[in-house]
């Protein structure tokens, strides 16, 4: 994981009243001062504009200072099609006796946030950065050749995401680009490197390493970072990437579990599992809001009963009370793929799944045991899910695709059952409905608070 200054910074435009006397001026001077330190490291800020001049081309306006005389610009405010952030206190924060004026902006119609901590400017800010950065043509890798055919056609066949109508929604509604090559053909690049390349690329990764695991085996599973690093070149300025590892499984010697860790850890590209492209949206949007550790599971509701049970080749759920509160977070035989950065435990293993390679790997990991809030954008990309809940415990079932997954227990399991938009669920860490609401409004979606 990157550390430091964000990778993305929001153009901000402070705008002050032409009515401000000279007092007013000199405060609004050194307000915008204070900001720039508070927020130099997610923002650039711009020249200062007065209310009612022409608006240069910015991500979202800020008002280090209000005064009266916003009242009577409101018309001229409305003009602006941008975000606006108040931020008028010494703290870097919205000061109480500006409620009245956010107030009247909102009722006329203007999108205006008020955040009341630093922290939660900075999503708010950092948002708006993703938002820019997607409208300007984000590029999101996918690695593919039968969308929907392979080792598990009759499950592959049902998702969304394999559809053009979902591929040319998501590149209208915010300006991404999604970019296809060949799963197959990296496996040949990654093929041809040679092992000696494996692990000088690898020599300073420091991981931990399941004694069951192979060499060759692990160097199989590098080779694939290295192929898809040098398609990250050629192709440059990547932000996302995934792959149709499991239902094209045949197509490769291992799974590319290793290669999305590292490719995070190293180079802060953002991953998804399985060329799931709404989850690889997901996963962007929320990780460059919120910064904090995010991944995807598949999300097995207790109240799904043997339908869930069955395709973790297990008997039953864990026998504890309360039981329509709870699912099972398993993926690919563990809890899920987390970067090392995320997690209190992190373990590369053999593999689980008998649809993959008998050479392929696989992540044991767990994060920390506590609140976590399941996220989801919806395929209509106008709703966003939040589910507060907690991670209890972890649960091994030796032998079956569930090695060791989460349990985890929400507040009303009927509800996320009538709500849930897809099995594969994001968890992040820490409760973040505060935060996710913000970063809702920041896209104009509507935010379902489970």
């Amino acid at each position: 994981m990157i550390e430091g200054e964000s990778t993305m910074k929001a153009r901000l435009l402070p705008l002050y009243f032409a009515a401000a006397n000279d007092r007013e001026r000199g405060e609004f001077n050194e307000q915008l001062g204070r900001l720039e330190e508070f927020y130099g490291d997610v923002a650039e800020f711009m020249q200062p504009v007065c209310v009612g001049q022409k608006v240069p081309d910015a991500d979202a306006v800020v008002f280090p200072q209000l005064i009266g005389a916003a009242f009577k610009e409101a018309d001229h405010l409305k003009n602006i099609d941008l975000p606006m952030v108040v931020l008028t206190s010494k703290f870097g924060t919205v000061e109480m006796w500006d409620w009245e004026i956010v107030t009247y902006l909102r009722e006329k119609g203007l999108n205006v946030f008020s955040p009341y901590n630093i922290e939660l400017a900075k999503v708010i800010i950092r948002a708006i950065a993703a938002r820019q950065k997607l409208k300007s043509g984000a590029k999101f890798l996918t690695f593919q050749d039968s969308p929907g055919e392979g080792m598990q056609a009759y499950i592959f066949k049902r998702f969304y995401w394999w559809e053009k109508e979902c591929t040319e929604r998501m590149e209208k509604t915010f300006g991404l680009k999604m970019i296809y090559r060949s799963w197959k053909e990296l496996n040949n690049r990654a093929r041809s490197i040679p092992d000696e390349a494996a692990r000088e690329a690898s020599r300073n990764w420091n991981l931990n390493i399941s004694d069951e695991l192979p060499e060759e085996n692990y160097l199989k599973a590098v080779k694939i970072y290295v192929a898809v690093k040098e398609v990250i070149a050629e192709i440059g300025g990547v932000d996302g990437v995934g792959a149709n590892c499991l239902n094209e499984s045949f197509n490769s010697d291992t799974t590319p579990c290793l290669a999305w860790n590292m490719i995070f850890e190293k180079d802060d590209i953002i991953w998804a599992c399985e060329g799931d492209t709404l989850t690889l949206l997901s996963t962007f949007i929320l990780y460059r809001a919120l910064e904090a550790p995010v991944m995807m599971t598949n999300l097995y509701p207790f109240l799904m009963g043997m339908a869930a049970l069955a395709h973790e080749k297990i008997d039953k759920f864990p026998e504890i009370e309360d039981q329509d509160n709870h699912a099972l977070g398993v993926h690919c035989g563990y809890f899920g793929l987390v970067p090392p950065s995320f997690c209190t435990d992190w373990k590369l293993c053999p593999k689980v799944l008998e649809i993959v390679n008998e050479n392929a790997v696989a992540v044991d990991c767990r994060l920390p045991v506590g609140p976590v809030t399941l996220a989801k954008i919806f395929p209509d990309f106008k709703h966003l899910s939040i589910i507060e809940a907690e991670i209890e415990d972890y649960v091994q079932y030796p032998g079956s695709d569930c090695r060791n997954g989460a349990l985890i227990r929400y507040k009303d399991g009927h509800a996320v059952m009538d709500a849930l938009c897809s099995h594969h669920s994001l968890i992040v860490v820490g409760n973040k409905k505060t935060e996710l609401l913000q970063l809702a409004k920041v896209f104009g979606w509507e935010a379902m608070v489970l």
